[in-house]
Order: structure tokens, then sequence, then C-alpha cells
């Protein structure tokens, strides 16, 4: 006779779901053996566990997770928080997350901010509410790290904070050597001859700020002067509409007297913003301006010419921060670590030296 309570209805008829005691049955062994060969946390011999494991088989039943981590206090998933999915710097920051999660039986939530700080708390505090093991975020937003609300979250759930403002917080972080990454793509610009170098950049960002540092320290350092009309600000940075927000800004500045011979972009998307804003004005790349942008995304090899960039080595980034939080989850007491990654620049076809 069915049993009801251990029935779901499907392609309409009830089908009865096999239960832990079914396994426990049919094995001829407890529901604490069957328990201890499905969780792996305590040694079973050998016949026994063959015994358990074809009888999970026969029986085709699946544990109930949800008890499962009602009892373990762990529900296996893990939160990543990410301001744009159409940045595609985050979502192969991600895939490196992913690989290192899957070896490890973790599920992810992918939560979208659209760069906004409100949009970012509450989507950190809602997979709390879900009971994720641990949060990452990426490029978190400078405010929610100034105010302390990412050092008070670090108190109360496993967290690691992907690049963003670190200086004297209270978090786990893995960074890339933002400040080396742009002092190599400047110092190769002024190498080639140039000196009438603009800065393109996001209106809202950390990352940003500390590249616009390094910009005019460098050139500082070599003497060049710094022209206000050569900080190009756009009002996004992360999403696809930087391209096009990229191509205004730039065409603006290259109509103006005495325009740049090189431009620095901030990330890839800018850069590639950077070259049609060229093109549509009939200027030749490298040959009338250089151009070079920054993380190493696919579609600085699909441009017209390939952009030459600054590699922020995202999958390991991503692959070295979920390792982080995993270690952080397994012993939450160890206290707070800073791993820092180096970038490397990539030359490719859109630079040259500068020619009178």
């Amino acid at each position: 006779m069915l049993n009801l309570e251990k029935a779901f209805y499907k392609g309409g008829i009830y089908l009865e779901v096999p239960t832990i005691l079914d396994v426990a049955k049919q094995a001829g062994v407890s529901i604490t053996t069957v328990s201890r060969v499905i969780n792996n946390n305590y040694p079973v011999k050998k016949e026994t566990r063959k015994k358990v494991e074809t009888a999970i088989k026969n029986l085709n039943f699946k544990p109930n997770h949800l008890a499962r981590s009602l009892i373990n206090k762990s529900t296996n998933t893990l939160g990543v928080v990410i301001p744009s999915i159409t940045n595609l710097f985050f979502p192969i920051v991600v895939k490196g997350i992913e690989n290192i999660c899957n070896k490890k039986e973790y599920t992810l939530f992918l939560c979208d901010t659209d760069s906004n700080e409100d949009s970012e708390k509450n989507q950190v505090k809602n997979l709390m509410d879900k009971q994720v093991d641990g949060i990452l975020v990426i490029d978190p937003q400078y405010k929610n790290i100034e105010n302390g609300f990412y050092e008070d979250i670090a108190l109360k759930v496993p967290l690691v904070l992907i690049n963003g403002y670190h200086r004297g917080i209270k978090a786990n972080f893995v960074l890339n050597d933002q400040e080396m990454g742009a002092l190599q793509a400047i110092e190769y610009l002024i190498n080639l001859g140039h000196k009438e170098i603009a800065f393109l950049r996001g209106k809202k960002s950390y990352s940003y700020d500390l590249k616009e540092e390094v910009y005019y320290e460098t050139l500082k350092k070599h003497q060049i002067p710094v022209k206000k009309e050569n900080i190009l600000v756009i009002n996004d940075g992360n999403g696809i509409e930087t391209v096009e927000l990229s191509i205004n800004k730039v065409q603006k500045r290259l109509r103006e007297g005495q325009p740049p011979t090189a431009i620095f972009a901030c990330n890839d998307w800018m850069g590639v913003g950077a070259i049609q804003a060229a093109k549509k004005l009939n200027r030749k790349i490298p040959r009338d301006i250089s151009i070079i942008g920054y993380d190493n995304i696919v579609i600085t090899e699909l441009s017209e010419p390939k952009l030459t960039t600054v590699d922020q080595n995202m999958y390991t980034l991503g692959e070295v921060a979920a390792n982080l939080l995993l270690k952080t989850i397994e012993n939450p007491q160890k206290g707070f670590k800073k791993v820092i990654l180096d970038t490397n620049l990539i030359i490719r076809n859109s630079c040259t030296t500068l020619h009178p």
C-alpha cells in the first residue's frame, strides 16, 4: 500500500519517495550507519559501506540536503556579489571561483548590484538570510568599505573581498597589484616617447582613483605636466554602456586643440571605446594615437587593432579568493589575510613609438 506521507505527484500518478529508513532496512543496518556512509564523517567497514551504497543505488535514494544542512549547520552554498554581469572581467573571476567550488561541492548564488551601493548592501544581507556558508564580493563599493559595513559583516560570516579599498580594513582580501599594473602601462607609453597621455576612467571606483594617483605620480616623476583636459571621466565604467560613453568622451577630446598622442584606459571596455572613437575621426591606430587598456578580457584579442593591456589574471584571482574563503569557513578564528597577485603587461598592436 502506498504511503502518501512518503509520496510525490508526477505524471498523473503518485510515486513513493524512499527514505533513509528504507535504505537501512534493505542494507540490514541502522539509520546511523547509513548517515555515516552518506556524510562520510565516521569510519564504516568496507563490506557494510558497500551494502549501504548498493541499497542507495537500488532505491534511487536522494539525501535530503535541507535536513543535512540543519544537522551540519552548513548549506554548502556561497554568495558571489558583482557590480555588473556585462563587464567580462567579473564573469571570468566568477569562473575561477566556480572551478574551486565545484570540486568542493559548493553551489553559488550570483548577485549583480549594477554598481549601486545600497543594492550591494541589500544583496549581502539577503545572502546572509539564505544562510550561505560564505560570501565573496568582487570590486566592492568604496563607501561600503569606508563606512565599516564590511568589517561588521566579516565578524558575522566568512567573507573575502576581491580588489577594492583595503588600507587598514579588517577583512580578508585578494587583490591584484593595481598600482604596479598602472605603472607598467604608463611607463610603457612614456618609454615610447609619449608625453600627451590622456587618462580615461569611470566616475566612481577606488580602482580608478588608485590608477589616477599612479598616473599623476608617474608623469610628475618624468617631469611631464598633467593637463586637466587629459583627465577624461565617464559616468559608468562597468557595464556595456561603457564603450559608447568612452567613444563620446574620447571623440570630444580628440577634436580639441593639442589632442593626446596616447590614452591609458582604466579597463578594456574603455580601451575599445577609445579605439572606436579614433576610428570615427579617421585616426590611425597606433600611428596617430596609441591606446592601452586594463584587465585583458577577451575583447582585447578581438578588437582591431588588438589592444595592448594589463593582465589581471582574472581566473586565478577567482581561484585564490575561493580557496581563501573555504579555508576561512573551515577555520574562522584564524584571523584576516591579504593576498596580492602580480599583473602583467600584454603588448599587442595598439601602441607604437611616437613619431615627430
